[in-house]
């Protein structure tokens, strides 16, 4: 035997079958965030967490000019803002299938995940306004809103076959509608400033993709071009750039989405949703953590993710099933559904960034950190009691 094929069979041949397991992605995420959230409560954190953050332009806030470009001014806004564009692709692209010709593709199960998600937005914000109503935090009602759809994927990877194909799909879905639910949310409520002028610009990039998809263009690079101009005005309109991806990946020819989707596959599960991981849970924690918890807020946060994630999103779903409205993905029982809905109080990356957006005055910095606690509490807890929960029922 020779010493590359021993190398290829001791080393090479389990990392490979370990990347195509279906619950590598998950445990490459936990791993990940439990490497950034221990290094950030060590002696190295302060160069640990502001490497993630340090700015490129000291004067630039959001952004910083590169040949008369505004471009994301940190790491962590690269990350976020540029890297994660590839990952709602990825799953833009699957939705898409799935809504023309899979699980999704008939107007019933379509319309599932779209009820589901408005059910796992208004009862969290309801629940949060229930506890902070009068308070002078009644503006965080958004953050319990949101469901992370890397984290709570990464977390259903972890059972592997004991979930249906497509509960996998409906959650997916869900969690982008629910994202662009709270995309929209931040942009009305949230932003300070929108550039009118790069949405249009936006608009009339769309508008071009659309038209190449009607056309039947094929070649690829037609569509990516103009997704990098769609991408940067995006960015500098003042609403979330990752909105980009999904818009883009609709307007991919059915055909070519498979292409796609085998070159993104790896590179996004395993450099960019890693990454992601890494930057986004870099957070030092308060000496006094546990007052964190005594807190209206961190109670409307913690009860709208861990309750009321799951009871909306069971309610929206059970009335529009009973009202023929929608119908169950195929295969599933409302117990699975349930347990889909605990997973999805998996809040944490736009729940984080919506907690930093409500409370960003200097003199609510103590209240954004407990904010954010409370939204990593909440988001362990889900994806705990939702793993578990799913394993139980199918056992």
């Amino acid at each position: 035997m020779t010493v590359t094929s021993l190398i290829r069979r001791k080393f090479l041949s389990p990392l490979l079958e370990f990347l195509h397991d279906s619950r590598a992605v998950g445990i490459v995420l936990i791993i990940c965030t439990l490497i950034s959230m221990i290094v950030s409560n060590t002696a190295w954190g302060s160069a640990f967490t502001g490497f993630w953050t340090q700015l490129f332009d000291l004067q630039g806030g959001h952004y910083y000019e590169v040949a008369g470009l505004h471009l994301p001014n940190s790491p962590l806004q690269w990350i976020n803002d540029v890297l994660m564009v590839f990952f709602f692709l990825l799953v833009g692209m699957e939705i898409k299938r799935e809504l023309t010709i899979g699980e999704l593709s008939s107007v019933k199960k379509s319309l599932l995940p779209v009820l589901a998600a408005v059910g796992g937005m208004v009862v969290p914000a309801l629940i949060f306004t229930c506890f902070n109503s009068s308070s002078e935090y009644a503006h965080g009602w958004g953050i319990p809103m949101a469901t992370d759809i890397a984290f709570s994927l990464g977390v259903l990877s972890l059972l592997g076959n004991r979930v249906p194909l497509s509960l996998k799909i409906f959650l997916t879905a869900l969690a982008i509608i629910d994202d662009l639910g709270a995309i929209l949310v931040i942009a009305v409520f949230y932003t300070d400033h929108i550039s009118i002028g790069f949405l249009l610009g936006g608009a009339g990039i769309l508008a071009l993709l659309v038209l190449f998809n009607m056309f039947k263009v094929k070649r690829l690079v037609f569509y990516i071009i103009p997704g990098i101009v769609l991408w940067y005005c995006i960015f500098n309109s003042g609403i979330h750039a990752t909105i980009a991806g999904v818009l883009l990946s609709f307007c991919i020819p059915l055909d070519k989405i498979s292409q796609l989707e085998h070159r993104l596959h790896d590179p996004v599960n395993f450099i960019v949703m890693p990454l992601f991981a890494l930057a986004n849970t870099a957070i030092v924690f308060p000496p006094d953590i546990l007052h964190a918890f005594s807190n209206t807020v961190s109670y409307g946060i913690i009860a709208g993710l861990v309750v009321g994630k799951p009871v909306g999103i069971f309610l929206f779903s059970f009335i529009a099933t009973k009202l023929k409205l929608a119908a169950l993905p195929s295969g599933t029982r409302w117990s699975q559904l349930l347990g889909i809905g605990i997973i999805a109080g998996i809040g944490f990356t736009m729940s984080i960034f919506i907690a930093s957006l409500a409370y960003h005055d200097a003199s609510q910095h103590a209240i954004q950190v407990i904010a954010i606690i409370s939204v990593i509490t909440a988001s362990l807890l889900s994806g705990i009691l939702g793993f578990v929960y799913l394993r139980l029922i199918r056992d």
